[in-house]
């Protein structure tokens, strides 16, 4: 009998399905269409632009994170790898399956999958983190509409890396049983790949400007899609939305972002419908940023036509 497969991947579609039904039925089709007719050919010179800056970003970052742990990766072969897997991410449902795919493709390409998904693994949670960081310090000093609970969310955060430091403190040197030997594992992950000498700079770096690249395509479609108030007054709302994208329940990358930035822009004194038009707005300037990739899937399919074995 064929193993059962996992309903995690309906339930994350479903749930993107779900929150984009409620969106339509609480600001109808209009906020969609509409951000999507005000795109226009400086926006997506724009997008592409900085789509470049933050693909070989997130390319570098992978590269110092695999070379950390043992499975090396050139630099440009971690951007081909990572255009490919915005696109991917940006088509398919669940948001992540570009990146499992070059997690797995590198994995087998340096002969060890496992390794593989784990620089891909450690490499995105170190992007989410600075994410993070950077996140609550611009809520922290701007005003948006989850400051009230900035101080609560701050010391769960601490709480929670406090709790993990201890963890790893307390992981055991010896032992058979899985937990042990996952433990010392990640462990062991983290002080290599990320917290090196050689890696951890580069990876805050290369994390932040990748952030910052994708807070100005928020803002771009912010602007595209007619929202007027002052920056100061957007860039909380975009980073909100910019975290709600961690959350993978979404249908080609539309879901959680738009309903938070309704969300974000009706709470901040703006419109729910102006949250959802410039989340579209967004989500069409990735999906062009990640076209780049798709000529690398074709190469990648197609390699005797083209230029012979391309890897």
């Amino acid at each position: 009998m064929p193993p059962a497969r996992s309903p995690w991947p309906w339930i994350r579609t479903l749930g993107g399905l779900g929150v984009l039904a409620v969106l339509v039925w609480s600001v109808g089709t209009g906020p969609f269409l509409a951000g999507l007719r005000l795109i226009d050919a400086p926006a997506l010179a724009a997008a592409l632009a900085v789509g470049a800056v933050t693909t070989v970003c997130c390319a570098w970052r992978w590269s110092l994170v695999a070379g950390g742990l043992g499975v090396h990766l050139p630099l440009v072969s971690a951007v081909a790898h990572c255009y490919r897997a915005v696109f991917l991410n940006s088509t398919l449902p669940g948001g992540v399956l570009g990146d499992v795919h070059r997690a797995v493709r590198h994995g087998r390409d340096a002969g060890d999958v496992l390794r593989g998904v784990r620089a891909v693994v450690w490499e995105r949670t170190a992007g989410q983190v600075v994410q993070l960081v950077i996140a609550v310090a611009v809520l922290a000093v701007l005003p948006s509409p989850v400051r009230p609970y900035l101080p609560a969310v701050v010391a769960g955060l601490a709480a929670a890396g406090l709790g993990l430091v201890l963890l790893a403190r307390a992981v055991p040197r010896s032992g058979a049983s899985r937990w042990a030997r996952a433990a010392r594992t990640a462990v062991a992950d983290v002080r290599a790949g990320l917290l090196a000498r050689r890696t951890w700079l580069g990876v805050v770096l290369a994390s932040a400007v990748a952030v910052a690249g994708h807070l100005a395509t928020f803002l771009i479609a912010a602007r595209t899609a007619g929202a007027d108030a002052p920056l100061s007054r957007l860039l909380p709302l975009t980073l909100l939305a910019l975290l709600a994208m961690g959350v993978p329940a979404n249908v080609a990358g539309f879901g959680p972002r738009e309903g938070v930035a309704a969300w974000a822009f009706a709470a901040a004194g703006l419109t729910a419908a102006q949250g959802v038009a410039t989340a579209t707005v967004y989500g069409a300037l990735v999906l062009v940023a990640s076209l780049p990739g798709a000529a690398v899937l074709l190469v990648r399919r197609f390699p005797s036509r083209v230029s012979g074995d391309c890897r």
